[in-house]
């Protein structure tokens, strides 16, 4: 029979008084009651968990897709996620690279049936989130509509005389956009929509 690989996880927000070693005693502990072989630990010191960014985790995730270990396990999945959506997220990437997921505070096993059942609840759950902010969204654009807000990006002023006195000068687009702070699609798209075809000098882009 094969030897489950396990990666255990674990995080603590401060550094002043915290420590992951109560996380880690538990798991390893579980780890062996599984009969599995922990091949790596993964600990975030002093992280806040509503960052994007920890360097522990972003060095799991990129292992998760070597297949260094079978499972991966952390204490409670507030220590591994920000949000509903980001456990959704990366149990669906570790399902798809055959990585089972289990949360020892949470009775969360993937490596159960009543695991995945639980994780199709999760998932419902983060599925009925986005559509609560996309309706949020929505609403708050309708809302903004109605009040006479310009949506979308500001449109920006050039002048395009100017543009063409820079182009008849020599000028490329690119020093063109460098000058007046505006990018070449812009600084082409008004020289155009005005009617006004320039001289092309170089490349044209560059």
């Amino acid at each position: 029979m094969k030897t489950e690989r396990v990666a255990l996880y674990a995080r603590v927000s401060t550094l002043a008084g915290q420590s992951p070693e109560m996380q880690l005693v538990e798991l390893r502990e579980f780890a062996a009651r599984r009969g599995w072989q922990v091949v790596e630990e993964y600990v975030d010191h002093g992280v806040s968990g509503s960052q994007e960014s920890r360097p522990a985790l972003n060095r799991l995730m990129n292992d998760a897709k070597q297949r260094r270990w079978d499972v991966i396990a952390v204490w409670k999945l507030d220590r591994f996620a920000r949000s509903v959506k980001h456990v959704v997220v990366a149990l669906s990437e570790f399902e798809a690279l055959g990585i089972t997921f289990v949360s020892l505070k949470d009775n969360l096993d993937l490596t159960t049936p009543s695991g995945r059942f639980m994780f199709q609840i999760i998932a419902a759950f983060g599925e009925h989130e986005r559509a609560i902010i996309a309706e949020r969204v929505k609403a708050g654009l309708q809302n903004a509509k109605r009040r006479g807000r310009r949506l979308g990006r500001p449109q920006v002023a050039v002048d395009p005389a100017h543009i063409g006195s820079l182009r008849s000068s020599g000028a490329s687009w690119r020093q063109i956009s460098s000058r007046l702070g505006v990018s070449v699609r812009t600084i082409r798209r008004v020289a155009l929509g005005c009617g006004k075809i320039f001289p092309e000098i170089g490349d044209g882009t560059s």
